[in-house]
């Protein structure tokens, strides 16, 4: 699903500037996490309670299964801030892959998840969805840990990766800010907004 809220444009032109800086940069990442955790979270279940006010009981609800994110290392980070401040009570793991920049395959140097993930919304976070082998190599990974109900979410899309990841997924759901034309012959989005890790951690 392609995010199309006008604030999501703005900041997503914030982001490919190269006059952004560090602090400016982080904070638009912040807020499109902000608007896209909205999105994602509109098809979550409810489960009734009853809460008592200072007046009387009545009605209320609360999420019925477990949302757990899972950043990508080390890009995805730099979305972590702006879920939970709308899924506070959300729980967190975290994938490490990085890209061989010869094969352009990912390699895995880091894995820890939450138990349970079969009862659970499970959100994948990374920036950037380029050649799609990463985040394809993370989701196989929460499938294997009993992820079901997965959720891929990026900043950037590329058609490449969109391609790869519902031929290899075809049960998974992608929530992108944007969709970019193409991969370089590096596998670098175009036009894209350069690396997001290194333009959220100030070592460019």
């Amino acid at each position: 699903m392609l995010l199309e809220h006008p604030l999501v444009k703005k900041d997503i032109t914030v982001l490919r500037d190269k006059k952004t800086n560090t602090e400016m940069f982080r904070a638009a990442v912040t807020r499109i996490s902000n608007v896209m955790a909205v999105e994602i979270s509109t098809s979550f279940s409810l489960k009734e309670i009853t809460v008592e006010t200072p007046l009387e009981k009545t009605k209320g609800y609360r999420l019925q299964q477990d949302v757990v994110l899972i950043p990508v290392l080390r890009a995805g980070l730099g979305m972590v801030d702006g879920f939970l401040q709308i899924i506070p009570d959300a729980k967190l793991g975290h994938v490490g892959l990085e890209r061989n920049e010869a094969t352009l395959q990912p390699n895995t140097y880091y894995l820890k998840t939450p138990k349970n993930l079969s009862k659970a919304e499970v959100l994948l976070l990374d920036p950037m969805l380029a050649t799609g082998g990463s985040a394809s190599a993370a989701i196989t990974f929460l499938k294997k840990r009993g992820a079901k109900n997965l959720v891929f979410a990026c900043l950037l899309a590329a058609p490449e990766g969109i391609k790869k990841l519902l031929s290899e997924h075809p049960d998974l759901i992608i929530f992108s800010a944007a969709l970019d034309r193409q991969l370089n012959k590096k596998g670098y989005i175009l036009p894209g907004l350069g690396d997001a890790g290194d333009r959220t951690f100030g070592t460019l």
